[in-house]
């Protein structure tokens, strides 16, 4: 596999990020998040991020099951669980899901990211994805060295941290380890 190269991209406040998109293909999708969930589920934070709220959940436990039914996937973590639609939507012979909700619910985007800090060093790693209508679906932030398990700053940059990220990005982005991701000083400045 060719390694992918990233784009840069930056939001309304300023802040820029690298971007590796992915097909936002159901297959793909699956894949990706059957890894994430399966092997790094303790280390791993997720939820939605939109403009007002940031929803940062961590799984309580392994998942009991991935499965997937009429283009959405189920993370069941036994009680808690969630479901991501990844593909077409298409309803029941009775009840078929219209043209228009298919287009909205199916993700038109799936990116790898590394959030950049003010120097242009990374400061963030995950995976995303947008929906139809651009609207996030999911972001699943990776361990960053700079905080603890508890998400507290770090005293000095743990770069073992980065092994979700070196794995997720190998499989899908056909990326070795970067040493730019070791070049970043954190979230305390001085």
């Amino acid at each position: 596999m060719q390694p992918r190269q990233p784009t840069v991209t930056e939001s309304a406040s300023g802040s820029k990020t690298e971007v590796w998109d992915v097909p936002p293909d159901e297959a793909v999708l699956r894949d990706i998040l059957e890894r994430v969930f399966r092997r790094h589920w303790p280390s791993i934070v997720f939820g939605p991020l939109i403009q007002g709220a940031a929803y940062e959940f961590r799984c309580p436990r392994e998942p009991k099951s991935i499965s997937l039914l009429d283009g959405y996937l189920t993370v069941h973590f036994g009680g808690t669980h969630f479901h991501l639609c990844i593909g077409e939507n298409k309803g029941s012979e009775r009840n078929p899901t219209p043209d228009d909700l298919r287009r909205h619910r199916r993700p038109s985007r799936a990116e790898f990211f590394r959030g950049l800090d003010r120097d242009g060093a990374p400061l963030t790693w995950g995976f995303r994805m947008f929906n139809g209508q651009g609207e996030q679906q999911i972001t699943i932030f990776f361990p960053s060295p700079f905080l603890t398990d508890d998400d507290r700053i770090a005293e000095a940059p743990d770069w073992s941290r980065l092994a979700v990220w070196e794995d997720m990005a190998k499989t899908f982005l056909g990326r070795d380890p970067d040493p730019a991701d070791r070049t970043g000083r954190g979230f305390r400045r001085g």
